[in-house]
């Protein structure tokens, strides 16, 4: 089914943005991030597959690392953003690859602490350098200052997001 050229001038300017000014700076800047942030994580699960892993289980062990000590489960699931199950089945092949250990808290004994091995340290620090010799490439030529200011301001949006964006109440 075609649309006439009247159809488009309802659609696109009433119900749509026009096309000619789509997408405005303030959409087009969040197509950007969330698009850079995909093709980053594409570009570096592809290079990490290569070893065997991947962008989540380097994200996961990263943060149990870096995590303060004693941390369980649930503590590095809200630290990284995501689900408990989605956490557990990542932490199975991790901890089945040798590369984790969950250690039960002695006091209770539902929570489970996370720990990496060494295995999984020399591993992690692999996979991090690999992704620091893309970054590298990737800010080539980009002084410190836009980004340190770049981080700033992403810095500020995560914030305001994680804090819960209020839609203005209605009149």
């Amino acid at each position: 089914m075609t649309t006439s050229a009247s159809d488009d001038a309802k659609i696109f300017g009433d119900m749509l943005p026009a096309k000619e000014s789509f997408p405005q700076p303030e959409l087009g800047l969040t197509i950007a991030i969330v698009l850079a942030g995909r093709r980053w994580r594409a570009l570096i699960d592809d290079q990490l597959r290569v070893r065997g892993q991947s962008a989540s289980r380097m994200e996961v062990m990263s943060a149990i690392a870096y995590a303060p000590q004693q941390s369980t489960q649930i503590q590095i699931a809200k630290r990284i953003g995501i689900e408990g199950p989605t956490l557990t089945r990542t932490l199975d092949m991790l901890e089945a690859d040798g590369l984790v250990e969950r250690v039960a808290d002695p006091s209770d004994r539902r929570n489970k602490h996370m720990k990496i091995t060494p295995a999984g340290y020399a591993e992690l620090a692999a996979m991090l350098d690999l992704c620091a010799q893309y970054r590298s490439r990737l800010l080539e030529g980009i002084p410190a200052t836009d980004i340190k200011a770049n981080l700033g301001f992403l810095t500020t949006l995560m914030e305001r997001i994680e804090g819960g964006i209020e839609m203005p109440q209605s009149e």
